[in-house]
């Protein structure tokens, strides 16, 4: 594997950062200062450290994205920009989000290599709670409160599962749901006869969208919020 790319995997930042850090001779591969970026190296017989810190590889990485609106969830695509490209370079070519929001919503997205994570996250099965921020076009009553807490149709075999609605204003509200039907928020709103104008996911599972986590921007999951996503 390329040092680079190794040191990336360490969590050590992005490929342009680790490269200033081996330029700047902070980087030794064992006991001698390495010059290289493609110098290739086994992680698993070389030692390698980092400010006379040793580097331990990590397998599995995980990303909190503030989704912006206008670009799309996914791995790739050849006319939209992906959210994939908001992360930058950073190293790894095995990332993807879990789930997905849709172009024109923000808020909390997922992005790891962590499939079996994944897997339990987005599998109907396990009904993990996703909660969203919405703002009607037309003021929300409690018959349409109650309607949504009971299950509406949209269209599919089965109404939709019980939903926990908290009205912030007439025209504001968070949905939270267990489900992830194609367009379900949206679709659930207009069952009762109102229209998402604006969207926002706050939450998913034990995993809250930071405050003062402007949109477009990211941040590594701690090593709680990990463990409690696995729970």
């Amino acid at each position: 594997m390329r040092l680079d790319k190794f040191l990336c995997g360490c969590g050590l930042g992005t490929r342009s950062q680790v490269k200033k850090d081996i330029a700047a001779g902070l980087v030794t591969v064992n006991g001698k200062t390495a010059l290289r970026p493609k110098q290739h190296i086994d992680g698993a017989v070389d030692r390698i450290c980092h400010g006379g810190q040793p580097c331990i590889y990590e397998r599995y990485v995980y990303y909190l994205l503030h989704k912006p609106a206008g670009v799309v969830s996914a791995t790739e695509d050849k006319r939209e920009r992906t959210v994939l490209e908001l992360l930058g370079d950073t190293g790894r070519n095995d990332l993807f989000p879990v789930g997905r929001l849709d172009k024109d919503t923000e808020g909390l997205l997922l992005i790891t290599n962590d499939g079996a994570l994944a897997h339990e996250l987005t599998s109907p099965s396990k009904h993990t709670e996703k909660e969203y921020e919405c703002h009607l076009a037309y003021p929300i009553d409690e018959a349409q409160k109650e309607r949504l807490e009971r299950g509406v149709d949209i269209g599919e075999k089965e109404l939709t599962g019980p939903a926990v609605v908290r009205i912030l204003d007439e025209k504001r509200i968070t949905l939270t749901i267990t489900e992830g039907k194609f367009h379900q928020v949206k679709r659930m709103l207009h069952a009762v006869g109102n229209e998402v104008v604006y969207l926002k996911r706050l939450r998913m599972g034990a995993l809250v969208l930071d405050k003062d986590l402007p949109a477009g921007s990211f941040r590594r999951l701690t090593k709680e919020e990990t463990e409690s996503l696995r729970k």
